[in-house]
């Protein structure tokens, strides 16, 4: 039986919350409490969070006992969830460059490498990015798989059963959901008897990028009626192009409403939306909404990838979030590629990723980072299919991370590299920050400052 951890002075995200101050208690992998306090607490039996120098010491204490924690008004968030990632090909652009910087010959040269990467390296890949992004604070994760039938049915089951492994070895230190990408060309009856095998392997639903087909309607019908016959989930690339001709998501709308796929179908990218007129994008977002269809963006890639053909003005890509939303459409933001070469930065932190989105999309009042936290959060929990178990809530699953910030505004302004991140109560990751100054006058100037400008807080 796990210990008993109670956090005091904590922050929660949401308007509603700004300002107070809450009690959380976590017992046997669980929320247990979670209450409001009526003023800041001091007891005598909790160590302040920045005590605690080695990740061994939050979790060796008494399983009958109780540890108290002091989080002096940081922010406790939900475990995050990077909704759309490539597990798969992270880390991969030593062996697989870009030179032009596009989306077409990024899949061209990794197609031509796919055949030469082993399952321990595919697996390696998976695992790094994995533990990385649980670092910064995700506690579950979707990974589309590269499934290069082309290359052979060995190359294509390998990214699976690589991609199976690294799941099991990764089991209760975070969640993964794998969604192979069901290829766009020469696939035929046994591919698709390759992937709903895969699914019977234990893979989590069907992916895709039907808008890079020469025959996308049918692909996307193909895809809906496997899904609705095995019964999972389907997350497509949409429209990844600066192209406002690209609309294939017009279809997938289509093909939800048909086979009632009501909130089982997530679109990401979506970058013609922001390149066509505002009322042709009005319709097709329209449409979504009526399906019900998620939306992902994913403004690191889409800001590095598209507008490659443009003088000026250079289109951006990132899709039109303000109005998914506002037409009531969930939307996330995710990682997507990380040092491959379809993108050659990122780290896996999806807090970064929700910063990018405030600035590609204008997103900046305080209502406005709000939101940006449930992009990262609640929205994504949605796509992920979490139902009644995720949040900070009595009886939901303890998956959590305390930020060093405390507030949404302090989060995004400082993106703070102190992170402490537990999974169903135990510690996972710790990553504490503690910033040093060169003298005792510059230290004692950063303090007084820093509380003036944050009574509430230490920093």
């Amino acid at each position: 039986m796990k210990g008993r951890i109670r956090l005091i002075n904590a922050a929660l995200q949401g308007k509603m919350h700004t300002g107070k101050q809450y009690e959380i208690v976590v017992e046997s992998g669980q929320f247990k409490r979670v209450e409001e306090q009526p003023f800041v607490v001091h007891n005598e039996r909790s160590r302040p969070l920045e005590s605690f120098s080695h990740i061994s010491e939050l979790n060796s204490h008494d399983p009958e006992g109780e540890l108290v924690i002091d989080l002096k008004q940081r922010m406790v968030l939900p475990g995050m969830i990077d909704i759309h990632m490539h597990l798969d090909k992270a880390f991969s652009l030593r062996e697989v460059g870009n030179p032009s910087g596009t989306l077409l010959e990024a899949i061209q040269r990794y197609s031509q490498a796919a055949p030469y990467f082993t399952k321990e390296v595919i697996r390696s890949r998976m695992i790094r990015t994995a533990l990385q992004s649980v670092s910064y604070g995700s506690t579950k994760l979707r990974s589309h798989l590269d499934f290069q039938l082309a290359a052979g049915e060995d190359v294509a089951m390998r990214t699976v059963e690589a991609a199976l492994e690294a799941k099991s070895m990764l089991e209760g230190i975070v969640d993964i959901q794998f969604f192979p990408m069901v290829p766009y060309r020469d696939l035929g009856k046994r591919g698709l008897d390759l992937i709903e095998e895969s699914i019977r392997m234990g893979i989590d639903g069907l992916g895709g990028a039907p808008h890079l087909s020469a025959t996308p309607d049918q692909d996307i019908e193909d895809i809906f009626k496997l899904a609705a016959r095995l019964d999972v989930q389907i997350d497509l690339h949409c429209d990844e192009s600066d192209d406002p001709a690209k609309r294939t998501v017009l279809k997938v709308a289509e093909e939800s409403l048909k086979y009632g796929y009501h909130g089982k179908v997530t679109a990401g990218h979506l970058c013609s939306l922001s390149s066509m007129l505002p009322e042709e994008a009005e319709e097709i977002i329209d449409r979504m909404s009526l399906a019900g269809v998620h939306a992902v963006t994913l403004p690191a890639a889409n800001l590095y990838l598209q507008g490659r053909a443009d003088l000026g003005p250079v289109q951006r890509g990132v899709t039109r979030v303000r109005e998914l939303r506002k037409a009531g459409i969930m939307v996330a933001a995710a990682s997507d590629n990380i040092n491959d070469p379809f993108h050659p930065f990122g780290r896996g932190d999806v807090l970064q990723m929700a910063l990018l989105t405030g600035y590609a999309s204008h997103y900046g009042s305080p209502d406005d980072m709000n939101s940006l936290l449930e992009m990262v959060t609640t929205a994504p929990a949605e796509m992920y299919g979490c139902r009644g178990d995720y949040g900070i809530y009595p009886g939901c699953p303890a998956d959590f991370v305390i930020i060093d910030a405390g507030c949404a505004e302090e989060i995004f302004t400082m993106l703070p590299a102190g992170r402490w991140v537990a999974k169903s109560g135990t510690w996972v990751s710790m990553t504490p920050f503690s910033r040093q100054w060169g003298s005792a006058k510059m230290t004692a100037m950063w303090e007084q400052a820093s509380e003036t400008l944050l009574p509430e807080r230490r920093v």
